[in-house]
């Protein structure tokens, strides 16, 4: 059964956003004293884990009829019948009260915050019914991860991990849009929203590469503006993320879709953790 619910959330998809919630929580970290609270470390995680389990499993359930009628998808947890819709809800609904409740343990400005960010990622599962923006709603969700995070640390708001912020807001949606091309003539048949659907494959992958542009000059910012915390080894993680960006849109053409998932999971994956833990280090050493 627990298999099955980490099936349904895709719980190694975590891996996309969490390092961009580590480095705002330890920017935070170091800012301040330097000491590293494991209890919040511990509750700054269980807030993760939390949100995104609320927000895919309900993406799961608002999308349950639609993955039916997908053969991409027929086979997700809760067409097949391995997870029932009742029982996904109810998962949805746990969750997203864990999440709440760990944050009331964080402090009052994030608990005050949690039901917004809950709207957000939450909401988003909705968006392709109404606008092919769908892909920016997903990027606003992750990139709530970092400043979330630095606000748990340190209970206020500043630039850089804003700066953080844009930069998963615009490297999430360009990666999503590549995601969406698989469904462009699907989406297009039942009348649902995506770039893909609205522009072609061939321009939604300019928009793709426009967005990654943006990612990879606002990556560069704070290893302009913020020598005092970041040297040597944060240029080579600029440097080995932007090349991981890149080689993303070599792997796929508007007629050739077949490493699709090597692009999205593995590349975009091994960019992240490469990202966070060299920037962590830079951090510290």
């Amino acid at each position: 059964m627990m298999k099955n619910y980490l099936s349904l959330i895709k719980f190694s998809h975590t891996i996309f956003a969490l390092p961009f919630a580590m480095i705002g929580f330890f920017l935070a970290t170091v800012e301040g004293n330097g000491q590293l609270d494991w209890r919040l470390f511990a509750l700054v995680l269980l807030c993760m884990v939390f949100a995104r389990s609320a927000a895919m499993a309900f993406n799961r359930y608002a999308d349950r009829d639609i993955d039916r009628r997908n053969p991409r998808t027929v086979t997700r947890e809760i067409p097949a019948g391995v997870i029932s819709a009742r029982n996904a809800l109810f998962f949805v609904l746990i969750n997203c009260a864990l999440f709440v409740a760990t944050t009331y343990f964080i402090n009052w400005l994030c608990f005050l915050l949690s039901p917004i960010a809950l709207l957000v990622v939450l909401g988003y599962s909705y968006t392709k019914r109404f606008t092919a923006l769908c892909h920016f709603v997903l990027g606003v969700g992750l990139a709530l991860a970092p400043i979330g995070a630095y606000i748990a640390v340190s209970n206020q708001f500043a630039l850089l991990p804003i700066i953080y912020s844009f930069v998963v807001l615009f490297w999430v949606s360009g990666f999503d849009i590549i995601y969406a091309l698989q469904d462009e003539e699907f989406d297009r048949s039942l009348g649902l929203n995506s770039i893909p659907a609205a522009l072609g494959k061939k321009r939604a992958l300019m928009v793709s590469n426009v967005l990654h542009g943006l990612t990879a000059l606002l990556v560069i910012y704070p290893g302009i503006q913020a020598t005092e915390f970041f040297g040597l080894y944060y240029w080579i993680a600029v440097a080995l993320f932007i090349g991981l960006l890149a080689y993303q849109h070599f792997l796929v053409k508007p007629n050739d879709l077949s490493k699709v998932n090597l692009a999205f999971f593995t590349t975009n994956g091994i960019a992240s953790t490469i990202f966070g833990t060299l920037v962590i280090f830079d951090l510290y050493f």
